[in-house]
């Protein structure tokens, strides 16, 4: 009985079966393990099919056609598989182009010496039919290149299986179970050369290519269960390199299954689709807060900064578990998610907040200052207009001693409201500051001009050395009332006849800029408390000046506002001389400065 044409039916369906499993790796060819497995089910596909309709043909001529058919197939299928190994057990950086090429050297020559026989039978040394079945069947006898094809496929599956045993040795339990149906579908082709080529039944038949399509069904449950093949749908593929957050897949034994497009912006180590199948521990090294997320087995959520060559980013990272439909565990998912500009914005918010809290701090600070420092003067005024009133109405003396105490006290209290003035100007809706450039001498010599009045009654000469084009950035508002304070200070405790210096010079990135006067200088109890948290007790001029010690507070917690601080140097019956620093202008404000002729841009 022929069971030849039963055998050939049973390798047409196997052969279609082949090109199903070709057909679904083709629909995740995005991956590369099924590229290369469904080129190994291609090349079964050609073997089957070509030996299905060699044993049932009639002529040597036909069986010569059909060889060639099967030997498009038969030389590339073990290096297919030895790739598909190398990819499944995380070795897919040895996947490269050359490598690829000089893997494929000894299978292009082996099509070539099959096709090219007849001219010098390297291949095989003969070629006969054999009728003693009962149907014709093929005789050959093999020559030296048919022997190098075959050492050379079984180099390669001992080579694959060392590889696979190696992983089976560090795999979990469940794993092990996986692997081992891969190990056990590698064997089956090649069980069955052996057989074939020792004839240990004396069949005619090679069953081979039944071999290659057990094998196609084990690979298929194996990756499968690998989650290679299913664990990012392509349905979903899209979607999944179009989204902001970076998504980066690992399996149990945490290497990395994939990866999208955002995933490669933030990590440096995947560039490339090499990183598929690297071990976490390897890809990332450089981040070891990722990389003890990645390690743990539960779900988790924190921030984690990341940084780059010229900046640093903020992450929310959170991990989760992957499970299939019955729920077991098979894989992980972590997703990065920049929340750089939050964290910043709220930096921002809580920073404006402390401001916030520390200047309505000093409103109310000031307002005490203004409870006590303003009814003291506001009493002494009006003690003074009853005595005059009484005196007055009883006498008819003169009364130029009372008339100079209610002046001075009236030109103190002036004094008083126009610093409250300036300050409450300045805190109009809110306290305000808006920063700007400004040339350091054109506003001194603004504020010398509003105290020429007090300077020339004192015979005070103010010399101003600062020149034009030095710039720092500051609140307007602000730097008037440190530079008109400081000047009215320098007057009122400098002596008839004496001088005033204004100076300012770059020093550490900041403007120092000072006001030295010829006075009388300051105790050193007064040195002490001068400037010092709190505010100052008032002292008297040299020409019975009065204050109420507001307008250094003033200057001082204005200079600090501005990014600046405030020192002073003095020597008793000598002077004394303040100083204070302010920023230099942003890079691009310098710029375009420069660019208007050195204009004032505020």
């Amino acid at each position: 009985m022929n069971y030849n044409l039963y055998l050939s039916i049973l390798l047409m369906s196997a052969t279609c079966c082949s090109l199903i499993i070709c057909y679904l790796a083709w629909k995740r060819r995005d991956l590369p393990i099924a590229v290369s497995y469904g080129l190994c089910m291609l090349s079964t596909a050609f073997y089957a099919c070509g030996y299905a309709f060699e044993i049932v043909s009639s002529t040597l001529e036909q069986i010569r056609f059909w060889l060639r058919f099967e030997y498009i197939g038969i030389p590339f299928g073990t290096v297919f598989w030895f790739i598909m190994i190398l990819q499944y057990t995380g070795r897919q950086a040895l996947v490269r182009r050359w490598i690829v090429a000089m893997l494929l050297t000894v299978p292009m020559l082996t099509f070539v010496a099959h096709n090219t026989n007849e001219w010098h039978h390297l291949f095989y040394r003969s070629m006969s039919i054999d009728m003693s079945k009962g149907f014709p069947m093929v005789t050959l006898v093999k020559g030296p290149l048919y022997v190098v094809h075959v050492a050379y496929a079984y180099i390669f599956f001992i080579i694959g299986m060392g590889l696979m045993t190696q992983m089976f040795r560090k795999a979990t339990l469940r794993r092990k179970k996986q692997i081992a149906f891969m190990m056990i579908g590698s064997c089956w082709p090649y069980v069955f050369v052996l057989i074939y080529l020792s004839n240990i039944f004396n069949t005619p038949f090679d069953f081979s290519p039944f071999g290659f399509i057990l094998s196609g069904v084990f690979y298929m449950w194996g990756i499968y269960q690998f989650n290679m093949l299913s664990l990012v749908p392509l349905a979903l593929q899209k979607v999944f390199e179009s989204m902001q957050d970076a998504v980066i897949v690992f399996d149990l034994d945490n290497r990395i299954s994939s990866f999208n497009q955002s995933a490669r912006q933030v990590i440096e180590g995947l560039n490339s689709k090499e990183a598929i199948g690297q071990p976490a521990a390897h890809i990332f090294s450089l981040y070891p807060k990722l990389l003890e997320r990645i390690m743990q087995e539960a779900s988790s959520e924190n921030k984690v900064k990341i940084s780059g060559e010229t900046d640093y980013r903020i992450y929310n990272v959170h991990m989760t578990m992957i499970s299939d439909n019955h729920q077991n565990p098979v894989g992980k998912m972590l997703l990065l998610s920049d929340r750089t500009e939050m964290v910043r914005s709220e930096e921002r918010l809580l920073d404006n907040a402390r401001q916030l809290s520390e200047l309505n701090t000093f409103k109310d600070q000031m307002f005490n200052v203004v409870a006590h420092d303003i009814r003291d003067p506001l009493a002494v005024l009006v003690n003074l207009m009853e005595l005059m009133e009484e005196e007055m109405q009883t006498c008819g003396e003169s009364h130029e001693e009372i008339v100079s105490k209610m002046g001075e006290q009236i030109q103190n209290t002036f004094t008083l409201v126009e610093n409250l003035l300036d300050w409450f100007r300045s805190q109009r809706g809110g306290m305000m500051f808006n920063p700007v450039s400004m040339d350091l001498a054109q506003a001194v010599q603004t504020n010398v001009r509003l105290m020429q009045v007090r300077s020339v009654s004192k015979n005070i000469r103010i010399i101003s050395d600062i020149p034009s084009g030095i710039y720092v950035f500051a609140d307007k508002e602000m730097l008037d009332l440190i530079i008109r304070n400081l000047l009215s200070n320098a007057i009122k405790f400098t002596e008839y006849g004496g001088s005033i210096q204004l100076k300012a010079d770059h020093e550490d990135g900041k403007i120092i800029a000072s006001v030295s006067d010829t006075g009388a200088g300051i105790s050193a109890d007064q040195a002490d408390s001068l400037l010092q948290e709190g505010y100052s007790v008032s002292s008297i001029g040299t020409a019975g000046e009065r204050g109420i010690g507001l307008g250094l507070t003033l200057c001082r917690e204005f200079v600090r506002l501005n990014g600046g601080e405030m020192w002073f140097d003095s020597a008793i019956a000598q002077g004394s001389t303040f100083y204070f620093s302010l920023p230099t202008p942003p890079k691009a404000s310098a710029q375009s400065i420069h660019q208007l002729g050195g204009r004032e841009t505020a």
